[in-house]
């Protein structure tokens, strides 16, 4: 993880630090150290403010929605609230005359707990501000305690006792302990009946050797788990997923257990993470990952495969050693305090943010760093520094916008530095879902409109220099939009236009297309001529703005995809990659084949986790991981590509596979040479069907020469510049006879139909095509159907064909000929 800053005062040296994370919200972190006050900074590590205090901190905790830091401090019997939305503090009198020494915040509602030395309790509601003092609730100081989802609160104290209490500070069960307290927490057991009760167990490390699971249920059998002793003491241990305790001990062993009735203490999981010591232990939910530290250095490991260590840190300067470990709720942050009096803070987690236009990129490297490259023309990658974290980036051929809510900051190359410059800031009237750039302008998208203007247009200008979309609300909300160097495209609800097409230059409607429901994505190619949608019924499509009639259903279409690439190489203008989370879908747009034009799936590839890809060029994936950093997917599709003159080890299978490929994405020049290097009259038969398929007649030629196929050489050898009659005689090479037939018919030679036909002996064919287009050939086509019935036997219906097709003339004899032949030669009933 990177690391995004260190905090360090001259009041905290030499000591341990307290710290606590805002919850939920992560923005800021609370420190303090010996010194009488508390630090409170946001998470870039700036100080907010800071809180001066009688003694110094003992105690702090932020309310479940993390509005509220209450803190207590020595010598004094106040209770401390800043609130984090006004910057205020607040000071409480607790009622209570002896030390605080414990200060907790419930996880469901506004009810504070905090705990004296003298073993008495305070329930302070916020929200009523009313206080219930329960003295006595311990007999020596309060140390640890939790509360449950429900309500109740566990406390420990050195007076070597568990106690439970209800919301109003009522003693529900109480136990007495074989020692002193530490780390109380609640959970539900993995047990096989589940538990309806909610959290019903409390863990307790008792004199850091034993662990106790306690059953509010059951208070008279409590479950104790003890260790190997070579282990050490228990240092820290917290509950995750389904009934699993991760425990740190002290000697550095990290170690599972589960809480499943049948394995209860069984060791799942055990490594010796540390080689002297181990201080802390953390689990981030919303990560699946758990982190050690101790010694100098941190691990974190894959909660899902605990042996997978995804990270180690080392802190080669913390040479006292670290001390606690803290991940934020979203555990995009994680931070650690050292023995010295310093605070570490890393980035585990970074939002996936990031856009491309052609080949460059800009996409967030770090909190507050947006990096722009262009690895394709091999230029230097630069960084800008930004003043927000952003919700959303866009990028254009000159400029880089990042934004939150309704504002948004423009940035716009330099040729000299190079770099970029802070352009302007641009404030609109809602809060923007998505932004894109061209050359010269920007469209934001905001509450069902988009708001199309100059990026860097003078103030006075601004207004003529703008428009907002769509002109009429009977055009219902736009829920997308796309912008290429020349047009605006969006996306609405309603079908009377719901893919419109806008020339940006003068803003006006070039086209539009209703579909017969809302259409939620646009992807247009580079240059604007083709269009992938995806609409409300998770179904994706191809469309040409140019020609509305021409849209195309994507095949084998999957409902989780969430987004689509073209491909930016310059000869593969008609491909293009559909994504979800998982894997990549390769699609190609035949423009121009026999069947006319059309969209195959080529095949798939599969992603790594949490990978979002970004940029595809020749069959290369550019993809943005959660590292900040990008990677690149070669995709399966294109495998032929990775394949050079010396690799030719290949075996059958996979060339066959990587030649349909390289012909399903049309690239002929790549098929031709697997061909030569596989040398097979079988795949040299399956490059010329291919290139009969796309009507590419002269490769066709060189392909069937090559594999001897002398007959079919000939029959394409003189074409002809009807396209329909081409493709006619193509589907018949392909014995596509039905599709050629109909090509044929609107042909400029559609009796082609009706040769092919008599070629093939369809007799039933050819007549019913003969009394269309030439009735001429009805007496010839008769005839040899006549023969063609004879020959097989099937004498009634020849002698019926014989008849359509003779003159009244040859009727009679071939009529008398017929019948004699079938009476076996007896003609004389007949003769006069």
């Amino acid at each position: 993880p990177q690391n995004v800053f260190i905090l360090a005062d001259s009041a905290w040296a030499g000591s341990s630090l307290l710290y606590k994370w805002q919850k939920t919200l992560g923005n800021y972190i609370a420190v303090a150290g010996q010194d009488n006050s508390v630090k409170i900074f946001d998470r870039h590590g700036h100080k907010w403010t800071e809180l001066n205090l009688p003694g110094r901190c003992v105690g702090m905790d932020w309310d479940k929605d993390g509005d509220i830091l209450a803190v207590i401090a020595a010598k004094s019997s106040s209770i401390y609230l800043w609130d984090a939305s006004v910057n205020k503090t607040s000071q409480i009198d607790s009622g209570m005359r002896d030390q605080m020494s414990f200060i907790l915040w419930s996880k469901t509602g506004p009810l504070l707990a905090v705990g004296t030395v003298k073993g008495n309790l305070v329930l302070y509601n916020q929200q009523t501000s009313r206080k219930i003092p329960i003295l006595g609730k311990h007999t020596k100081k309060i140390t640890c305690g939790c509360w449950s989802t429900q309500n109740l609160l566990a406390l420990g104290s050195e007076d070597n006792t568990l106690s439970i209490s209800n919301h109003e500070g009522d003693t529900v069960r109480q136990t007495t302990l074989r020692g002193e307290p530490a780390e109380i927490y609640f959970s539900v057991m993995k047990t096989d009946e589940r538990s309806s009760h909610g959290e019903s167990t409390v863990s307790v490390s008792v004199d850091k050797k034993i662990l106790m699971l306690f059953n509010i249920n059951d208070p008279e059998n409590p479950i104790e788990l003890t260790f190997q002793r070579r282990y050490g003491n228990i240092v820290s241990y917290r509950w995750y997923g389904d009934g699993y305790i991760l425990i740190g001990f002290s000697h550095g062993y990290f170690v599972v257990i589960s809480t499943h009735a049948r394995e209860i203490g069984g060791e799942l999981y055990q490594a010796h993470n540390h080689k002297d010591s181990l201080n802390s232990v953390a689990i981030s939910p919303a990560l699946n990952k758990a982190a050690s530290c101790g010694d100098n250095s941190i691990k974190i490991h894959e909660l899902s495969e605990l042996k997978d260590i995804s990270n180690v840190v080392r802190l080669d300067d913390e040479t006292k050693g670290l001390d606690q470990l803290s991940w934020t709720d979203d555990g995009q942050l994680l931070a650690v305090s050292t023995q010295r009096g310093t605070l570490h803070v890393f980035l585990t987690k970074l939002p996936i943010l990031g856009d491309s236009f052609g080949t460059r990129l800009a996409y967030l490297t770090s909190l507050l760093e947006v990096t722009v490259s262009n690895q394709v023309d091999g230029e230097t990658p630069v960084a800008i520094e930004v003043d927000v974290e952003p919700t959303f980036i866009a990028v254009g051929p000159y400029h880089v916008a990042v934004g939150m809510n309704n504002r948004a900051w423009f940035y716009a190359f330099v040729d000299l530095e190079p770099g970029f410059k802070k352009l302007k800031e641009f404030e609109y009237l809602g809060t923007i879902a998505r932004m894109c750039l061209n050359s010269d302008y920007a469209a934001a998208l905001f509450e069902g409109k988009v708001q199309l203007h100059m990026i860097e247009s003078k103030d006075h200008e601004e207004r003529k220099q703008m428009k907002l979309f769509p002109d009429d609300d009977r055009q219902g909300r736009i829920l997308c939009h796309a912008l290429t160097a020349d047009f605006l495209y969006y996306g609405t609800d309603v079908s009377l236009s719901n893919v419109v097409c806008v020339l940006v230059e003068d803003w006006a409607t070039v086209s539009s297309y209703s579909h017969s429901v809302g259409v939620r994505r646009v992807f247009p190619d580079l240059n604007g001529s083709r269009l992938v949608f995806f609409d409300d019924k998770n179904s994706g499509f191809l469309f040409s703005p140019a020609n509305v009639n021409s849209c195309f259903e994507l095949p084998n279409f999957s409902p989780t995809i969430t987004g689509v690439l073209w491909d930016n190489w310059h000869a593969d203008r008609g491909v293009f990659v559909a994504y979800d989370n998982d894997k990549v879908y390769t699609y190609a747009l035949h423009k121009t084949t026999i069947y006319g034009p059309r969209v195959v799936l080529v095949g798939s590839t599969t992603l790594l986790f949490s990978q979002k890809p970004l940029l595809l060029y020749n069959g290369d994936l550019t993809c943005q991981t959660a590292s900040g950093k990008t990677s690149e997917v070669p995709l399966s599709t294109h495998s032929f590509l990775k394949r050079s003159a010396k690799t030719s080890t290949d075996s059958t299978p996979e060339l066959g596979k990587q030649l349909t490929e390289a012909l399903m994405l049309k690239r002929f020049h790549e098929a031709w040479d697997l061909c030569k290097s596989a040398s097979s009259d079988a795949d040299w038969a399956e490059f010329g069907k291919a290139c009969l398929v796309h009507m590419e007649v002269g490769l066709a030629i060189q392909a069937y020469r090559i594999s001897g196929n002398v007959a079919m050489v000939l029959s394409l050898q003189g074409g002809t510049e009807d396209m329909n009659l081409l493709a006619g005689h193509l589907a018949m090479f392909l014995e596509d006879f039905n599709l050629a037939q109909n090509l044929y018919l609107s042909s400029s030679c559609p009796v082609a139909a009706l040769e092919m036909r008599r070629d093939l002996l369809q007799w039933d064919s050819a007549l019913m095509l003969a009394k269309r287009l030439a009735e001429d050939q009805i007496p010839f086509i008769s005839k040899e159907y006549a023969v063609h019935l004879e020959f097989i036997g099937d004498y009634v219906n020849a002698l019926a064909h014989y008849e359509k097709g003779m003159t009244h003339n040859d009727k009679v004899n071939y009529f008398l000929g017929i019948c004699g032949f079938v009476q076996g030669g007896n003609s004389k009933n007949y003769g006069n």
